[in-house]
């Protein structure tokens, strides 16, 4: 195992009777890594969470951890700890008590518990808050003091199952940036369950999207967003136009009888690929102008842009604009060649990090 490599998790596999639920992957996380886990419900992601938590045991294959195996260790003798959608809070105790709870079980003493208690306070903005009870505090309050309590026995690992998803979308996103300031300061491992493609695009050093117990794609964010390797990813990450294609040789694909440069060299001239082109990257330009032409069906107003869907022959288009077109308007559209990114027929392959 490599140096900065801290978790492996090597063929495994988690089946429930005749369900298979994860299969065969392959994946291994850094140190000092966020790494999320990405994909819908019933991928399986929160399955591989439980797996390196110890909630789960793998039914073939290895949970590594700093080169040691540890399928069979219970979970409170792993070095890491795990923060649920529910933040299960002791109601009847103050703030205080609920993030010294596991350095009193420990019986650690007692003026370094105070020290340890009163540095994730401010690592968690809760200064002053240390009398009140759980049970008085606002959602993201709440999640703050579930994630101070986890950082307090210093683990090596935090394990995050969707924490987010029970606070609005305001506090939802200032959350996003203040765990990943929390994760750089702290210098720990982060491993981040969500369904939620902005969140993990917001938080992540590295993403695995996962769909139906498979490793889809594992790469960067932007990586994972500008170079999708197939439709299950372009489709999940955000919006995409995804079109049958022909390649008529390197840098040059054949989308409705137009030429179009691209960046790609893999395929055969004449070979049936997938094309994958973003809205916001498609450049709306006068008729007679661009590479196709199309008719304005629908306009809407999304804020800091304009929602297009044109139909070209017998396709539409979805098309993201700051300027507005009107409905009914004849259209060119262009799109340079490094925004088309040419995918092969087939929808996935196994993916090992």
């Amino acid at each position: 195992m490599e140096k900065d490599i801290l978790i492996e998790l090597k063929d495994v596999s988690k089946h429930y009777g005749k369900t298979k639920v994860i299969e065969n992957i392959n994946l291994y996380v850094k140190k000092n890594e966020f790494l999320t886990l990405l994909g819908p419900s019933g991928c399986g992601k929160t399955t591989i969470l439980r797996m390196i938590g110890g909630f789960e045991k793998p039914t073939t294959g290895d949970v590594i951890f700093d080169e040691e195996i540890i399928n069979d260790m219970p979970v409170h003798k792993r070095p890491l700890n795990t923060i649920f959608q529910k933040y299960a809070l002791f109601p009847h105790m103050n703030v205080f008590d609920n993030i010294a709870f596991g350095l009193k079980i420990s019986k650690a003493p007692k003026t370094e518990i105070k020290e340890k208690v009163t540095k994730m306070l401010e690592l968690v903005k809760l200064e002053g808050y240390e009398k009140r009870k759980a049970n008085s505090l606002s959602g993201g309050q709440q999640q703050r003091v579930a994630i101070a309590r986890a950082l307090v026995n210093e683990p090596k690992v935090l394990l995050l199952d969707e924490p987010l998803g029970a606070l609005d979308l305001k506090l939802r996103q200032e959350m996003q940036i203040e765990l990943k300031e929390m994760q750089e300061r702290l210098g720990i491992t982060f491993i981040f369950v969500t369904h939620d493609q902005e969140e993990a695009l917001t938080m992540s050093d590295t993403i695995v999207v996962l769909d139906k117990g498979d490793i889809q794609q594992i790469g960067t964010p932007e990586e994972i967003y500008n170079r999708p390797r197939n439709c299950f990813v372009a489709k999940f990450i955000g919006e995409s136009n995804i079109v049958s294609a022909n390649m008529i040789e390197n840098n040059l694909v054949e989308i409705s009888n137009a030429k179009f440069k691209c960046v790609e060299s893999r395929f055969s001239p004449g070979q049936e690929v997938n094309v994958i082109i973003r809205p916001e990257d498609i450049k709306i330009v006068s008729r007679g102008q661009g590479t196709i032409e199309g008719v304005v069906e629908l306009v809407t107003f999304k804020g800091v842009y304009y929602e297009m869907i044109i139909r070209e022959n017998d396709r539409v288009w979805k098309v993201q604009n700051i300027n507005k077109r009107e409905v009914n308007e004849i259209v060119g559209m262009t799109v340079e060649s490094e925004r088309i990114h040419v995918i092969r027929k087939a929808d996935s392959e196994k993916i090992i990090k």
